[in-house]
């Protein structure tokens, strides 16, 4: 019998333990095998794709770069304002993100609109106005249409005219970034289990201990 209880409690301890590890999270996107030396020995480390340098304005006129991400875990989409299908979807979700970490200083949300032309600075400013968001948590870019689609491809995103007329189509998801510009997710924007399942690994992206470190 005291061996049966002896058993029962290391099975709970070892549950215990197993429960409370947090896996990291991924690094996705392209990595390129990197040859260097350490302490007089020749290593092979990996180098992960990160996203490419940017200036857009956000919906109060600022000029933002990617400098103003740095030190920060961040979500990213593409969108457009007068988007009839997914977009009001998508960041019907986002608000869910967004009132999570609003008062975290250390994150932000980007969204890019692929419809320049259109989608102005005034016009980003009364779209955030109706979606009720303020501050400097979420910022909606603008800038050039090449820039834009430019940077998607950083994101692994897909984002076009759909025909002369200036039809656009682009992807739906959320993308997450790390402290050091590097994809660790993606998730359907219009799937609010998707969005849930956002908000915990950005919680456990924060836990990590790289991204603890980073400044």
């Amino acid at each position: 019998m005291r061996k049966l209880w002896i058993g029962i409690v290391i099975l709970i301890l070892f549950n215990a333990c197993k429960s409370n590890t947090k896996t990291a999270l991924p690094i996705l996107g392209y990595k390129t095998p990197v040859t260097k030396t350490v302490n007089g020995k020749t290593v092979t480390d990996t180098e992960y794709a990160t996203i490419s340098p940017f200036k857009f304005v956000n919906q109060y006129a600022d000029t933002i770069t990617q400098k103003n991400l740095d030190g920060k875990i961040y979500v990213a989409d593409f969108f457009f304002t007068t988007c009839p299908s997914i977009c009001p979807v998508m960041h019907r979700n986002m608000l869910n993100v967004y009132k999570e970490f609003k008062n975290d200083d250390n994150f932000r949300i980007i969204s890019h609109t692929i419809d320049p032309k259109y989608d102005t600075v005034p016009v980003l400013k009364r779209y955030a106005d109706k979606l009720g968001i303020a501050g400097n948590t979420w910022w909606l870019l603008h800038g050039e249409k090449g820039d834009t689609y430019k940077i998607a491809k950083s994101y692994l995103q897909s984002v076009s005219e759909k025909n002369p007329k200036g039809e656009y189509i682009h992807d739906g998801f959320f993308i997450l970034i790390d402290k050091q510009k590097r994809l660790r997710g993606t998730y359907e924007g219009t799937d609010p289990a998707e969005v849930t399942k956002l908000i915990a690994d950005i919680k456990t992206l924060k836990a990590e201990p790289d991204q603890i470190a980073a400044k």
